[in-house]
């Protein structure tokens, strides 16, 4: 059945007009004797696929006749292609039902309006056919701003495409259209927009594992797409350790790591971000164990190993109150809170900005410089592992791997191999998600090799 037929009117319309997609149609229905039996019969002509099903319809419906619709019988919409003078073409249920008088088949009218429509449905009304190839049907979401990033041939449409999402998606009641490239015109990868659908109000709440984020969307960067990435890397952190986040935006590694007794120095070059970030980690409670910092990433990456063990020389620790006890409790019932000291070392550094985060990595040369016995094998502490996210391109063979061997190469002058990131000499490169056709974001993941992290600090090498 072909229900959501185009019409005429709506082809390459550039404003909406919800009327024309509103439609009669004639049917059966079986007229029920007793509302009580209603989930009886529901039920056993569902198994049949007699009832009249699609999305957001309710089957159930006021009788026909408005004597008995007065006295609120209901009855059962039926399909289109069942006849009320064909009972050959009912199930044996169905036909049993009729015989024994529970249930009576009578004509039916079903109008199928504009909210029974899919998205997909109404776009493929509207768009000419050349454009139904690649209809635009992914967007990001930020709390309930839909963002969209159309190409140019569907511009002349972006209106009505961004009505249609707001009518189909009630949580959205924003519309935005990207007008520029995210990080290649602006270095806090923030974008310019234009509002297509609803109010200009870009001041959003999210929730991401177990985390509240609430930011002016306009003003930093924030992807719900990146949502797995973000558990995936903070599945690796250890309670107690510590995690240099260079790029850290408004805390979607930081806040969650925090959450589970993670130390997290998180930076951000955007004004903005930092402002976002520093109220996140206060609204989620974790400011025992993450900081916020303003900085470029470029020397932050010595300054958080530098920072670090210095707090950790002072004896700074996090100080975890516990569990709420009764105030009757006497004195002596009552635990003490818990002290969690700062360790000497990063064990993790992150960075998230795939557009250049390989180019920060010759920061790492010397990070360590004389610190020698802080790690293995004058202890059992291991050498950061480094992650960071890049884009390379798409493709099926090993031309995007050994194009991020080679770029990390280009930066820190060892040469790594795909691999297990816990075996020296290798890189763990995780594909991350498809950002356009030919383009794949990926997260290599390496141990920072001694030669690197031992060497003179740059200025220092004599």
């Amino acid at each position: 059945m072909n229900l959501f037929r185009a019409p005429a009117a709506a082809r390459a319309a550039k404003t909406l007009d919800r009327t024309l997609f509103s439609r009669t149609m004639p049917t059966i229905a079986a007229s029920v004797r007793d509302n009580k039996l209603i989930a009886k019969y529901r039920k056993q002509l569902d198994k049949t696929n007699e009832v009249f099903t699609i999305n957001k319809f309710d089957p159930i419906a006021a009788d026909p006749d408005e004597e008995l619709a007065r006295v609120g019988r209901k009855c059962l919409i039926l399909r289109p292609d069942l006849k009320t003078s064909a009972p050959e073409t009912w199930s044996p249920a169905l036909q049993e039902a009729t015989k024994i008088g529970d249930l009576k088949i009578v004509p039916f009218d079903v109008t199928i309006g504009y909210e029974l429509w899919s998205y997909l449905d109404v776009m493929r009304s509207i768009l000419p056919e050349e454009l139904h190839v690649e209809i635009p049907v992914g967007f990001n979401t930020a709390g309930h701003v839909a963002h969209l990033n159309l190409r140019d041939r569907y511009l002349p449409y972006k209106h009505v495409i961004a009505q249609v999402i707001l009518d189909k998606n009630p949580n959205i009641r924003t519309v935005i259209n990207k007008t520029d490239d995210v990080g290649t015109e602006n270095e806090f990868r923030t974008f310019s927009y234009e509002v297509l659908a609803g109010p200009d109000d870009l001041l959003v709440e999210v929730s991401e594992a177990g985390c509240s984020f609430k930011f002016d969307y306009s003003k930093v960067y924030w992807n719900t797409k990146l949502s797995f990435e973000h558990h995936r890397l903070c599945a690796m952190f250890q309670p107690g350790e510590v995690v240099a986040d260079v790029m850290a935006g408004i805390g979607p590694f930081a806040a969650p790591a925090g959450k589970k007794g993670v130390f997290v120095w998180a930076n951000d070059k955007n004004p903005e971000s930092y402002k976002y970030l520093s109220e996140i980690i206060k609204r989620n409670k974790v400011t025992e164990f993450v900081k916020p910092f303003n900085q470029d990433g470029h020397d932050f990456i010595k300054q958080a190993a530098d920072l670090v063990l210095e707090a950790s020389q002072r004896g700074d620790c996090a100080i975890v109150k516990p569990a709420k006890v009764s105030r009757s409790a006497p004195p002596s019932q009552r635990p003490e809170p818990v002290r969690i000291p700062v360790p000497p070392t990063v064990s993790h550094y992150v960075m998230n900005l795939p557009a250049s985060a390989l180019e920060f990595l010759h920061n790492f040369k010397g990070l360590y410089h004389g610190q020698e016995k802080l790690f293995t094998p004058h202890t059992d502490t291991m050498l950061p592992m480094i992650h960071a996210h890049c884009f390379a391109v798409k493709a099926d063979d090993a031309t995007p791997l050994d194009d991020i061997c080679q770029r990390i190469y280009a930066e820190i002058g060892v040469q790594l191999k795909p691999g297990n990131a816990e075996v020296p000499g290798e890189v763990a490169i995780h594909e991350v998600r498809d950002v356009a056709p030919a383009k794949r974001m990926f997260c290599a993941t390496f141990r920072l090799p001694p030669e690197v992290a031992f060497s003179p600090r740059a200025g220092q090498e004599n």
